[in-house]
């Protein structure tokens, strides 16, 4: 039987690693589908610290991927297909194989929901995001274009407001859904702007390896336009990774996994860290913190059942 499983390779769960490995708790790491995490699909972070210059995030990750493993962390291929909270000790299934442990950190993040066109995954990280405060900066005095009608969207565009030259919003209804104080917000912004009963059909332009416009469909009259900018936000928010965890766990109505006093979640033994908890910051080093803090959690909790 296994001490400490991290579910999860992201910054959360590679800090978790650091620190559990390092407190001789011998964690292993079950990475996912996506080793590194969401964080992977971005090029250049400019905003974690003790990087003027900022870093390649794929750098980063496969470095704090090599410090945990320095400290004697275990990696583990594939996702975990089930999980059984009901008994102690847990049981996890990843592939065939059967795992158990006597305590979890889940920090499986979550995944902004996106438009579903082709152009998108080639462009992330070249035009397209889906995080403003992430990528603003790169988009100073420029045209950027934000999808949604939510309060997702309305904080994407009221934020990159402050930086971008203009912001337009497209919205394929004729109101929007965001709350009545985001909405007064961002409509009394001067440089905010609105499209309304529109989607994008296209975004451009891929041979060049970088957003230059985007091909406007008005769902009602079905005109199409092609609308220029030098970045699109996508601002309709996330699903958290928690279906695997079949509602044995508290949730939020959105799905993000209710923590209290910590990182604790409604199950003793069972913490999270990361954007899978977090509906309200969903940052690389707001990840990170909540991954040492879980390790923390777990490790005083280990120490009690030793």
């Amino acid at each position: 039987m296994n001490t400490l499983i991290i579910i999860g390779s992201g910054p959360a769960g590679l800090t978790s690693a650091i620190y559990a490995s390092r407190s001789q708790l011998n964690p292993i790491v079950i990475e996912g589908m996506e080793p590194g995490g969401q964080l992977t699909t971005t090029t250049i972070i400019e905003n974690w610290p003790g990087y003027p210059d900022g870093v390649d995030a794929q750098t980063l990750m496969s470095d704090m991927r090599e410090q945990a493993k320095r400290f004697g962390t275990v990696f583990k291929n594939g996702e975990v297909t089930e999980i059984d909270l009901k008994n102690t000790p847990f049981t996890l299934t990843v592939g065939k194989e059967k795992m158990t442990t006597n305590a979890i950190i889940v920090a499986t993040g979550a995944t902004p929901k996106m438009l579903g066109l082709s152009e998108e995954k080639k462009l992330i990280g070249r035009g397209v995001s889906t995080c403003a405060t992430c990528d603003g900066f790169f988009f100073r005095k420029k045209e950027v274009l934000v999808v949604g009608g939510g309060d997702t969207a309305m904080e994407e565009a009221i934020y990159l407001s402050t930086l971008a030259k203009n912001v337009t919003v497209i919205h394929r209804r004729d109101e929007l859904r965001a709350s009545k104080i985001m909405q007064e917000k961002a409509k009394n912004i001067k440089n905010i702007n609105f499209i309304w009963d529109s989607v994008i059909t296209e975004i451009h332009d891929v041979q060049k390896n970088t957003v230059t416009g985007a091909s406007l469909k008005n769902i009602k009259t079905e005109e199409v336009t092609l609308k220029k900018c030098d970045g699109i936000f996508i601002g309709l928010g996330h699903i958290p990774n928690t279906e695997f965890l079949d509602n044995q766990l508290e949730l939020d109505e959105n799905g993000f996994i209710i923590t209290r006093d910590g990182s604790k979640t409604s199950m003793p033994g069972v913490f999270a860290a990361g954007d899978v908890s977090d509906p309200v910051y969903k940052q690389a080093i707001t990840s990170a913190g909540k991954g040492c803090m879980a390790a923390l959690d777990a490790e005083k909790l280990i120490q009690g059942l030793e």
